[in-house]
């Protein structure tokens, strides 16, 4: 055997999921400098508590693996204002698409049913399927998009899911369901677990959060994050709350250190300042007030719901006013091939100073 033949080896095979696996991807590249409002994250940036933290990390700190008790114990103690947690109520994770991810390798089973609404986060999709899971959607009703309540239940009747996730407000759309509703599926159907995916709830305030007993509700896991709101998007902090147990499963499929030193600190600083946080919040309901009245004098279809985005459906074709629209240094996200807002674009909600940009090149690109 000659030498090139010796080393001419085979690749082998991912799993049979991951070999025919759609993999979800976001145009990440080349958005710095641009007004961004396609992603939904913090638009201005951190508080500077966080950006003095990052700067205050002693060149040791960084050779040393990162720990985590400091932050839990704060998360615990004052992550809400009238309400504790329990330090094993809570997973911290490499933001919450990690945190999506662990719990569906944790929980996730081979021809068990994967339920959730469509069109929502595309990245559910994949963490169901590596893993074997039938998925199973529920549309939305109507031009406003409301949840799919009675047909979730008929859904959760029939197909008996193992998981079930609900993004609220949901990503894209900005429907909600009230967390009174998702106590009832939850009592309804307690051998599923269901995933309430919380990352909007700032911006629309119906936070299953502070009213749940995770000792009694056993069965649901609340994901939260410090990225639309906190503006820590790069530097990657979720977390997971739910009853102990639950966490402790979560726990065992991810790293040891998978949340890093600098992601710490500043998650830590940022929970110092939840002023900022607040007020942030504060500014993109006013701005979103303001654009909404805006687009309520144009002849053309929009959707305003609970989140810091929105949906218009343009004149031209979306993926013409994306790319004039960043021609002109703002981004925003065409929904191209997503179920039911096809021909629309995502614009997400900044500060005002922001949104009066945006105004001002849009109605000049699309009215």
């Amino acid at each position: 055997m000659s030498k090139s033949n010796q080393f001419n080896n085979s690749i082998p095979e991912p799993n049979e999921y991951i070999k025919n696996l759609k993999s979800y991807s976001a145009p990440l590249e080349n958005r710095r400098n641009l007004l961004r409002l396609d992603f939904n994250e913090n638009t201005i940036g951190p508080s500077q508590k966080v950006f003095n933290a990052i700067k205050n990390i002693k060149i040791n700190e960084i050779s040393i693996y990162p720990e985590y008790d400091l932050l839990k114990n704060k998360v615990c103690l004052e992550y809400l204002k009238n309400r504790n947690f329990d330090i094993d109520e809570i997973g911290i994770f490499n933001g919450a698409d990690a945190a999506i991810n662990a719990i569906c390798k944790a929980f996730g089973e081979k021809n068990k049913v994967f339920l959730t609404t469509n069109p929502t986060f595309g990245y559910y999709f994949p963490c169901a399927e590596m893993h074997g899971m039938i998925i199973k959607c529920c549309s939305y009703i109507g031009n406003n998009f409301k949840f799919p309540l009675e047909n979730f239940f008929e859904s959760i009747q029939k197909y008996k899911p193992k998981l079930i996730f609900i993004c609220n407000p949901n990503n894209p759309t900005g429907s909600v369901i009230s967390a009174e509703k998702i106590m009832e599926i939850a009592n309804k159907n307690k051998k599923s677990l269901i995933v309430i995916d919380e990352l909007y709830e700032k911006f629309y305030g119906d936070s299953l959060l502070p009213i749940i007993d995770f000792k009694k509700t056993k069965n649901i896991v609340i994901i939260h994050s410090l990225s639309k709101t906190a503006g820590l998007a790069g530097l990657r902090v979720g977390f997971a709350f739910g009853n102990e147990q639950i966490i402790k499963q979560i726990n065992k499929v991810t790293g040891p250190y998978d949340v890093n030193s600098f992601a710490v600190a500043a998650a830590n600083a940022a929970l110092d300042d939840k002023e900022y946080i607040d007020n942030y919040v504060l500014k993109v309901k006013e701005a979103r007030n303001w654009i909404q009245e805006k687009f309520e004098s144009l002849d053309i279809r929009y959707n305003f719901n609970g989140g810091n985005y929105f949906l218009i459906w343009p004149n031209k074709e979306p993926q013409v006013l994306e790319k004039e629209m960043k021609d002109n240094g703002i981004l925003i996200r065409n929904m191209q091939n997503k179920k039911d807002i096809d021909q629309s674009v995502r614009v997400s909600i900044g500060v005002m100073e922001q949104m009066k940009i945006f105004w001002k090149i849009y109605k000049k690109l699309d009215q």
